[in-house]
């Protein structure tokens, strides 16, 4: 009995079923792809905390992918043996941004793409899509969003700020509002054109205000 009798599941035969070169080339294209993802993350992050562990998840998440599918590729038996074992997986992290799952998908899709042979394809759209993210997510808005947090004495003050904010031009929107005996407080989305935030000090100043606070807002977020 020779040792290649031993192994009849055909081990022997699955470990030359993949090329070294095919393996080296997969994994150092995989890497630079997927660091170009991470650049990419990091160049458009809009949060307020940047975290590495996601930008590090991407190069991993673009390896490992490539790595699954070129076995599945090359043995039929063994991506059925995949589709089951992945089924049971179950991903707890929430994902906040919406941008986030973008990055996800891409760096999967360009693994995938990448391991099945398409290597064209997973350069060049890999490349499209980082200079399409960073040309929309770093484009300057119009206008820039802020919460502004107001608490006020009376029906009179809550007036008199109201007709100060559209005095200046400012756009406003009430999106909660609590009425109690001798206070009124408001939440009011306001965007503003530049950077300038002194109305809020004349804010607190007015009579009948008895604070005003502006922090940024996105929808998301406060902070």
């Amino acid at each position: 009995m020779t040792f290649n009798d031993i192994f009849k599941s055909g081990f022997l035969e699955n470990v030359t079923s993949v090329s070294l070169l095919d393996m080296l080339l997969t994994i150092a294209l995989s890497f630079g792809i997927g660091l170009f993802i991470f650049l990419v993350y990091k160049k458009t992050y809009r949060g307020i905390m940047y975290s590495s562990g996601f930008g590090t998840t991407l190069i991993a998440l673009t390896m490992i992918t490539s790595i699954v599918i070129l076995a599945v590729t090359s043995n039929v038996v063994l991506s059925l043996g995949m589709v089951g074992a992945l089924s049971i997986v179950r991903f707890r992290t929430a994902i906040k941004d919406p941008l986030d799952i973008a990055f996800l998908f891409w760096a999967i899709g360009a693994g995938i793409i990448l391991a099945a042979g398409m290597i064209p394809l997973a350069v060049f759209g890999s490349f499209s899509i980082g200079v399409i993210l960073l040309i929309f997510v770093n484009r300057s808005p119009a206008s820039h969003p802020y919460m502004l947090v107001l608490s006020c004495r009376d029906h009179a003050a809550e007036t008199a700020v109201k007709a100060f904010l559209d005095k200046n031009g400012i756009r406003t929107a009430v999106k909660s509002k609590t009425a109690v005996k001798g206070a009124v407080e408001m939440n009011i989305e306001v965007r503003l054109k530049d950077d300038n935030t002194d109305f809020v000090n004349v804010l607190s100043e007015m009579s009948g205000v008895n604070s005003a606070v502006l922090v940024s807002y996105n929808g998301d977020y406060m902070g």
